[in-house]
């Protein structure tokens, strides 16, 4: 499990294609703390390292995960967001992220608003039934964030000079595809009440 806090990025250094997957090494001051068979968060995706050797590691994505994310976009040079897994004695900080990213979407506006930034993003519903809400949480590229302007289809988040600084998020660029994880509290409930919907506190059919 991680938090969506993000701890450090990487550079992608190589990129080996064997069949469908495709094995990334990634350069990063973090490298000399992970072990094999650890598993990191890679722009939201949580995947398993293979090998460490000096300033880098590396890890495989198989097809099933390339066709769902946009790591099969990165390309030598590209920095990712990178987060180790919370260890049972740490602080909870984010909020309660898998690592298993639900769908992609689209960067579709960003404002510089002189001290923080805007950003729009638009997602395609589809038979999962993703949602956000106003005020929750989203996990955009690994990164924790509070949803505002919740729409069906999409919503805002704002980026505060740490983050924009600290992530990848000031390489993004209107168009750019990111990956996102929606909150799971709010998926386990909507999976319960199935069609349901709430009007004044009960839930209606």
């Amino acid at each position: 499990m991680f938090t969506g806090i993000v701890e450090t990025t990487g550079t992608i250094s190589a990129i080996e294609s064997e069949g469908t997957n495709l094995t990334f090494r990634i350069e990063s001051n973090m490298a000399s703390e992970l072990k094999i068979d650890q598993s990191v968060s890679h722009n939201g995706v949580c995947l398993t390292v293979t090998s460490v050797s000096d300033g880098s590691y590396t890890v495989t994505a198989v097809d099933e995960t390339l066709r769902k994310t946009n790591l099969g976009q990165l390309k030598v040079g590209d920095r990712v967001n990178l987060e180790r897994c919370m260890p049972a004695n740490g602080r909870f900080d984010g909020h309660i992220v898998q690592g298993h990213v639900d769908q992609t979407g689209v960067c579709t506006n960003v404002q510089d608003m002189n001290g923080s930034w805007l950003y729009d993003f638009q997602y395609e519903p589809d038979e999962s039934g993703n949602i956000t809400v106003e005020k929750g949480s989203i996990c955009i590229n690994g990164v924790s964030l509070t949803v505002f302007n919740s729409q069906p289809d999409r919503f805002r988040v704002t980026i505060i000079p740490y983050t924009y600084e600290h992530t990848t998020f000031r390489d993004l660029r209107v168009g750019d595809k990111v990956n996102l994880e929606f909150d799971i509290v709010g998926k386990y409930i909507k999976k319960m009440l199935g069609n349901a919907y709430f009007v004044a506190g009960e839930a209606v059919k």
